[in-house]
This record gives structure tokens, sequence and C-alpha cells, in this order.
């Protein structure tokens, strides 16, 4: 009704102008008969009204439908077709909507194309990365040079695992699996996977946590978030036999696990951007390994599996990265 009305406001405005403009040009022009004035304009009236109401009456359905919030794409296509108006525009919007059905359509094709190509590309990548590491397993602590190939590899298989898993967040729903995850497992393979990165950067873990504690999540992505933090951690720390923290405590109803370590810090204009994508900040200047794409993902999955992350640094101090679990 609403939308009728406004419709039709300038058409109202426009008859009732148009009324009082021939009653005025008789009125000069000599006829002063009042009466027979206002009931001409009474009847003209009368008959506008009928009309609205013939109009709203045939068009009701047409303007409830267009009044309503569209919720999906597909209740676009239903549109009573009683009027040639409503005829038409139901016509057009099938139409509109054959073509975009077709577009998404081609869309998640190639989408899923891609994401498969990702997939096996990067199965087929490891495969090579192996044997490099088969080779120089036996002689990386005697040859610098294969210690430093040793290290390159393993920068790589980090950089494969994160482009397959942010590949798999397109069918995040059909990769997440709810269970009991021990966050101290959890810990303990996200460690283990970059003990060489520790080794190299002369940073230490240690873990402070209950092994009894437990959160309903999956093992396999809270394992790829702690590699992501842990690596964030380790990269941004000066050395020198600094420790970084793996904490896993009950707060109030919830359960938050910690990382925390005592490297450079965040600077404060930088805070509000860092779960951007891309966004490296005033720290990327100085650390060429940086992609500001570790950050986004994170926050990315944790969202999926409706988790919570908090960031809190200070510049030159550290920092610290909460996800909380709520039980």
């Amino acid at each position: 009704m609403k939308l009728f009305i406004k419709e039709h406001i300038a058409l109202t405005c426009w008859v009732v102008g148009m009324l009082f403009t021939v009653v005025a040009v008789f009125w000069y022009d000599g006829y002063d008969h009042g009466l027979t004035a206002t009931y001409a304009v009474f009847l003209g009236l009368i008959v506008y009204i009928g009309y609205l109401t013939y109009r709203y009456m045939s068009h009701r359905a047409f303007y409830t439908r267009l009044s309503q919030p569209m919720d999906s794409l597909k209740e676009f296509v239903p549109l009573t077709a009683s009027v040639p108006l409503s005829a038409a525009l139901a016509k057009l919007l099938d139409s509109q909507y054959s073509h975009y059905h077709t577009d998404l359509h081609r869309m998640e094709k190639r989408k899923q194309e891609y994401v498969t190509f990702m997939n096996q590309w990067i199965h087929q990548m490891k495969t090579p990365l192996s044997v490099i590491e088969l080779t120089i397993q036996d002689h990386e602590d005697d040859d610098p040079r294969l210690r430093s190939i040793r290290e390159e590899a393993d920068q790589m298989r980090r950089s494969l695992e994160n482009v397959l898993y942010v590949a798999r967040l397109e069918t995040f729903e059909q990769d997440f699996t709810v269970e009991p995850v021990s966050l101290k497992a959890a810990g303990e393979a996200a460690i283990h996977e970059l003990k060489r990165f520790f080794i190299r950067n002369h940073v230490y873990p240690e873990m402070q946590m209950d092994p009894s504690i437990e959160v309903q999540s999956d093992a396999k992505w809270i394992r790829f978030v702690l590699v992501q933090l842990l690596s964030n951690a380790i990269q941004y720390s000066t050395g020198n036999g600094q420790k970084i923290y793996v904490r896993a405590y009950e707060l109030e109803s919830s359960i938050m696990l910690e990382v925390q370590d005592h490297g450079v810090g965040i600077p404060t204009s930088d805070l509000k951007r860092v779960f951007q994508p891309f966004f490296t900040g005033e720290n990327g200047r100085h650390f060429k390994e940086s992609t500001g794409m570790g950050l986004y993902i994170v926050k990315e999955v944790l969202t999926q599996m409706n988790h919570q992350i908090e960031l809190q640094s200070v510049q030159g101090e550290g920092t610290t990265v909460k996800i909380r679990f709520n039980t």
C-alpha cells in the first residue's frame, strides 16, 4: 500500500491541480456558480478515486510482491502476472534470473576446476620436495649448503600447505569435522612441524597447558591455525634464546588458547588492519617473508568454526594472540 501511495503522489497532485485550474479559468471568465464548480470538482475527484481503487485492486499482488524483501535470488522468479505491467516485469525478471543462474553456474564450475587443479598441483609439488628432503637428510649437518636447502624446502612446504588450506576454505563445510580436540596435542603437533624453524631462529617454545583441556572443534584446522600463529611469532622474534609461550586455560564460560611472543610487536597504527588480506604494515618492510596473509587466513578459519580471535601487541615488547572457544 505504501509503495502504491508513493507512486501515485505526483499523479494525484497533477489531477487536483488540473481540476482547480479548470475551475479557475471558468471563474475568471465570469462563471460565478460556486456550488456547481464545487460539485464538478467533487465528481472529478470521485472518478479519480474510483480509478485509484481499480488500479490498486488490480495491481495489489504486484505492489505487495515488490514491497517484500528478497531473501534469496529464487524468490524473484514467482511474480503474479494478472495485469500487463506485472506480466512484463515477471518476464523480464525471469529472463534476468536465467542469465544470472547461467553465469553463476559457469563461475561455480570454474572455481571448482581451479580448486581441483590447485589441490592436484600442490600434491604433485610435494613429491619433489620429499625427494629433496630424503636426499639431504643424512648430510645436512655436515654441509651448510645442504642445511640452507633444507630450510628453503621447509619454507616451500609450509607455503604449499598454506595454499592448500586456502583452497579448502572455499569448501570448508565439506572439510570440517567437529570432535573433541586436545589443545595440548594440537600444540605439540604444530611445534613439531616447526621445530627446524624454531632452531634456525634461536627461538624456543614453552607449553603451559593441562593435557585434559579439550574443545569441540576440528583438530586439523586447529593445528593449521597454531602453525600460522607460531610461524608469525618465530618470524617476528629477535632470537637470542627468546621463548614463545603456548597456553590454554579456562576463563569464565570459555576456554582460551594463547600464543605469546616477546618479539618486535605491532605498531598501534597497524593493529586495526592486521586481519586484512595482504596487509604487512610497518613490519612487512623489514621482514621479507611477510605476505600479509597469515592472520587473515587464521581469522577466516576461526570465523568459519565459530571461534573468536583477539590480538594484543605493544611495539618492542611482543604480541599475544588469543583464541576463545565457547563451552
